[in-house]
C-alpha cells in the first residue's frame, strides 16, 4: 500500500509538479527488478550504489530481486545545488573486491554523465569485473559533457530540477516519496 504524501505543506509548496507517483515509481521497479533478475541469474553480482542519492533506489530495486547479491555503497559527488561541478569527489579510497564477479552499478540519475562516467571507469580501470553495467532511476533527456549511457533506466525526464525519492536539492526533500519538480522559487531561495 502507498503512503501518503508528507503532510509538510512547505515541502509540498516548493514542489511545482509531480512527475511520478510512488505507486508508478515501485511499478517501474518491479519491471526492473524483472530484466535484473532475469539478467543475473546464476551469475555472481555486485550492485555498487552511488550515495547518497540512489539509497531509496536501491532499497527498494535491490529488495524486489530475488538473486544471492552482494552490496557496495560509494559515496560520490559533484553537484552543488542545481549545477554540476565537474569534479567528482570520490570519498573513499578502497574498492570492493569484485575481480571475477559482474558489477551493476546503481544511481538515481543520469544527467551531466560526469559522475557515472567517472565511476564507471575507475571501476573498468581497477576493478577485474567480468561485467559492468549501469541501472539509473532516471535519465534526464539533455546532451552530456561526458557521454555514458544507462543499460537499464527507470524513467526518462525531461531537463527539469527534480527532487524526492532520494534526490535532494542542498540536502532536502530526499525523503518526499514521489518524484517531482522544484520550483524556481524554492531554488532561489537556496
Amino acid at each position: 500500500m502507498s503512503r501518503l504524501p508528507p503532510t509538510n505543506p512547505a515541502m509540498l509548496a516548493d514542489i511545482s509538479k509531480v512527475l511520478y507517483h510512488e505507486s508508478t515509481i515501485l511499478s517501474r521497479l518491479d519491471e526492473l527488478a524483472h530484466t535484473l533478475t532475469e539478467e543475473y541469474r546464476g551469475k555472481d553480482l555486485t550492485c555498487v550504489a552511488i550515495l547518497n542519492g540512489s539509497f531509496i533506489f536501491m532499497a527498494d530495486l535491490l529488495r524486489r530481486i530475488p538473486l544471492p547479491l552482494q552490496v557496495d555503497c560509494w559515496s560520490v559527488s559533484s553537484y552543488h545545488g542545481t549545477t554540476s561541478s565537474g569534479q567528482v569527489n570520490f570519498r573513499q579510497t578502497q574498492l570492493a573486491d569484485v575481480r571475477g564477479r559482474h558489477v551493476l552499478i546503481l544511481d538515481d540519475i543520469l544527467d551531466s554523465g560526469v559522475t557515472l562516467r567517472a565511476i564507471h571507469d575507475r571501476l573498468a580501470a581497477e576493478s577485474g569485473a567480468l561485467s559492468l553495467k549501469i541501472c539509473v532511476l532516471l535519465r534526464k533527456q539533455i546532451g552530456q559533457a561526458r557521454p555514458i549511457d544507462a543499460d537499464y533506466v527507470g524513467f526518462d525526464i525531461p531537463n527539469e530540477f527534480v527532487v524526492g525519492y532520494g534526490l535532494d536539492y542542498n540536502e532536502h526533500y530526499r525523503n518526499l516519496p514521489f518524484i517531482g519538480v522544484i520550483s524556481e522559487a524554492a531554488i532561489a531561495r537556496g
